[in-house]
């Protein structure tokens, strides 16, 4: 930094400015000490820096999979809101194992970073008495606790999910289904969609067969489980997979039986994936607004680190603790 102050003919001061807060200098004198940075090379110590002003400019999330596609779109709007409040992302892949979830955030909070988003409400109670000793910004997303849960840790973004299995569920008892199967990872957000869904469809005199898989839950697991299912229960007629990549998976099973979709077998998928509208027939689906679950988690960090950015989205962070995005179900040919 000193020969870039040197070179350029500016104080210390100022070549700290213009790295870290550059709307504050004048614009000749920026454009000037960035020429000599470029010129020279130089790359700040951001270690030091954020000792200096206890702030890294890193946010963490943990995701479960980055091999599902589900949290792909949330993680790309979330890197896109921080970059614009001048903060950069650093990913983790929990592979949906609370030990690994916790390892993760130790790994994280020793790095400095200035908040976390992790997926899910339902971390352990040791994690939560961590992350709130911690006292840095958090955000829990793809959920939101249920009555009678545990409350929210500081911020969510997210939906019920037993609300979405409950809608699934009173969509094929609709459509005049009464033996229902459920097929789906064995992981929180897929049991609490399988306890809206088992509960909708008691409510209704209507039974489901259940499919759990060990998580991470892949096709042609889905693709075997099916075959099973139908083998104990022929007079099965729908299914509700818990994300669209089973759902296809159904799918092409089906077609590889002979089986006739809707009218042998309904088949239900979440989260409304590109394949969800391209499959033939194409696939009903819950839609859950992915990008917009990063995006809003992202402008909730940025609000409560200081830069909110406009006057509405500062209310936001200071008034809502939890911000519930909502789902849609569409109906389309495969049910």
């Amino acid at each position: 930094m000193s020969d870039v102050a040197r070179e350029a003919g500016v104080s210390l001061v100022t070549v700290s400015r213009v790295i870290n807060t550059p709307e504050q200098v004048a614009p000749a004198t920026r454009a000037a000490v960035q020429a000599v940075v470029a010129r020279l090379g130089y790359v700040p110590n951001l270690t030091a820096g954020s000792l200096a002003t206890s702030r890294s400019r890193i946010v963490a999330a943990i995701v479960p999979t980055i091999a599902n596609l589900v949290f792909s779109e949330t993680i790309e709007a979330l890197t896109q809101t921080l970059a614009e409040g001048g903060h950069q992302l650093l990913v983790g892949q929990s592979g949906y194992r609370a030990a690994d979830e916790a390892a993760l955030v130790e790994t994280f909070l020793g790095r400095r970073v200035d908040g976390l988003v992790l997926t899910g409400c339902h971390q352990p109670p040791a994690l939560r008495v961590r992350l709130r000793q911690a006292e840095l910004p958090v955000v829990q997303t793809w959920d939101l606790p249920e009555p009678g849960g545990a409350p929210v840790l500081d911020m969510a973004v997210g939906f019920s999910n037993v609300a979405a299995g409950a809608a699934a569920a009173g969509h094929l008892l609709g459509r005049g289904h009464r033996l229902l199967g459920f097929l789906g990872a064995d992981e929180d957000r897929s049991r609490l969609r399988l306890q809206g869904f088992q509960a909708a469809a008691a409510a209704q005199g209507a039974e489901v067969l259940t499919a759990l898989l060990r998580p991470p839950a892949t096709m042609a697991q889905a693709a075997q489980r099916l075959v099973e299912m139908v083998t104990r229960q022929p007079a099965l007629s729908a299914v509700f997979c818990n994300n669209d990549l089973l759902a296809t998976a159904v799918l092409f099973e089906c077609l590889r039986q002979g089986w006739d979709v809707p009218r042998r077998l309904a088949i239900l998928g979440f989260g409304d994936l590109p394949v969800a509208e391209l499959a033939v027939p194409p696939l009903s689906t819950v839609r859950v607004r992915r990008g917009e679950i990063g995006t809003r988690a992202g402008q909730l960090l940025l609000a409560r680190l200081g830069h909110g950015g406009d006057a509405a989205t500062g209310a936001l962070a200071a008034t809502a603790s939890r911000v519930d995005i909502g789902f849609e179900l569409v109906v389309r040919g495969s049910t």
